[in-house]
């Protein structure tokens, strides 16, 4: 737990640089990938969802949620994001900018006293601790690099990315059952390379199900930050191809 909380440390230390020297431009540029928003929208998102665990703790998810939608939304998690985003833009950057950072420290905070099997209530089920922080630094590092994108900065990978792929692969079978479909047909694995050329194992060796390839694009293909069928990852098993396509990090 405290090496998971020292990445998100590290994460939201790596967005909050980013955001520094943003002027009133930078704040306002459009993210290419999330059409629609600008970097303050991203960056409320952070700071909005950040909150609900903290709220969510009290009153569950849906509670925390309808205080700042004002009501039930129907449809999926994007759709229920976008309202919130919707109803709360619209505040100067710095002031986006300064609710994140109290947001970020206070799911820190939080996160730093639970034990790590402690269940937190969370969009469709409870949580461990242990996997919502893993969860907060995955969707905290997916959206740093959204940002990035925009301003035209460019980041380092390093080994954060660890946790991601992690939990990626542990994620597998949700991913599968969200599609509709059965279970993979055995346990699935990663067999990655590191930003440091090391190679990180995680799941089985024997696996039914390996991928393959660097690290960095294993997690952006989790994030749907970049389509597997344009990345150098490869898988090998009977549930390769499904689980490339289906491998993610949120819910």
């Amino acid at each position: 737990m405290d090496a998971i909380v020292q990445a998100l440390t590290e994460q939201h230390r790596e967005l909050d640089d980013l955001l520094a020297g943003l002027d009133a431009d930078g704040w306002a540029r459009p993210v290419p990938s999330c059409p629609g928003w600008s970097v303050a929208d991203v960056v409320l998102h952070l700071a909005q969802t950040d909150e609900l665990v903290v709220a969510s703790v009290d009153g569950g998810f849906p509670a925390a949620a309808a205080r700042i939608t004002g009501e039930p939304v129907d449809g999926t998690v994007d759709d229920q994001v976008g309202v919130m985003v919707e109803r709360e833009r619209g505040a100067p950057g710095p002031e986006v900018h300064a609710r994140w950072r109290a947001a970020a420290s206070a799911v820190r905070a939080l996160l730093a006293e639970s034990d790590p099997r402690r269940p937190m209530p969370w969009v469709v089920t409870d949580l461990p601790a242990r996997t919502m922080a893993t969860t907060r630094l995955a969707e905290t590092w997916i959206h740093t690099h959204d940002v990035a994108d925009a301003v035209g900065a460019a980041l380092v990978p390093g080994d954060r990315l660890r946790h991601i792929a992690r939990l990626a692969v542990r994620t597998v079978p949700y991913a599968f059952i969200r599609a509709g479909l059965d279970p993979p047909a055995g346990p699935v694995a990663a067999r990655l390379t590191a930003p440091d050329g090391s190679t990180w194992q995680i799941g089985d060796e024997d696996a039914t199900t390996t991928v393959l390839g660097p690290a960095l694009e294993f997690c952006l293909v989790a994030a749907r930050r970049l389509d597997p069928a344009a990345s150098t990852l490869t898988a090998e098993g009977p549930d390769a191809d499904d689980v490339l396509r289906l491998v993610r990090t949120y819910a």
